[in-house]
């Protein structure tokens, strides 16, 4: 059983910044292509991030570029997402998922095997 445990959100005021991570067990990380998501009240589901299996490269939703930075450690078996100059549209619902059957990096919820409860993230003006 493939498991992934989102955490580190909270509330944070805007300009500042977070770091949610997200562990995976039961599987063999390094295979998986990871990505985060995020869903704000009435809006659908949108890619934030993915990283590649080896962390080599990396995508970033327009709206984060240049503020956000994904990361993983193959060891400690974690994907991180690095969240700064946070403004009160990143508020959402943060999700990190597992793709399994993809080799690179892909923004199609479908192709994510594994997801990991949400983790919200509040930005106060």
């Amino acid at each position: 059983q493939v498991q992934l445990v989102a955490s580190g959100g909270g509330l944070v005021q805007a300009g500042g910044s977070l770091r949610l991570s997200c562990s995976v067990s039961g599987g063999t990380f390094s295979r998986y292509v990871m990505g985060w998501f995020r869903q704000a009240p009435g809006k659908v589901r949108e890619s934030v991030a993915a990283i590649s299996r080896s962390g080599g490269h990396t995508y970033y939703a327009d709206s984060v570029k240049g503020h956000f930075t994904i990361s993983r450690d193959n060891v400690m078996n974690t994907v991180y997402l690095q969240m700064g100059s946070l403004k009160p549209e990143d508020t959402a619902e943060y999700y990190c998922a597992a793709a399994s059957t993809v080799l690179t990096l892909t923004v199609d919820p479908t192709k994510y095997s594994y997801w990991a409860q949400g983790t919200q993230v509040t930005v106060s003006s």
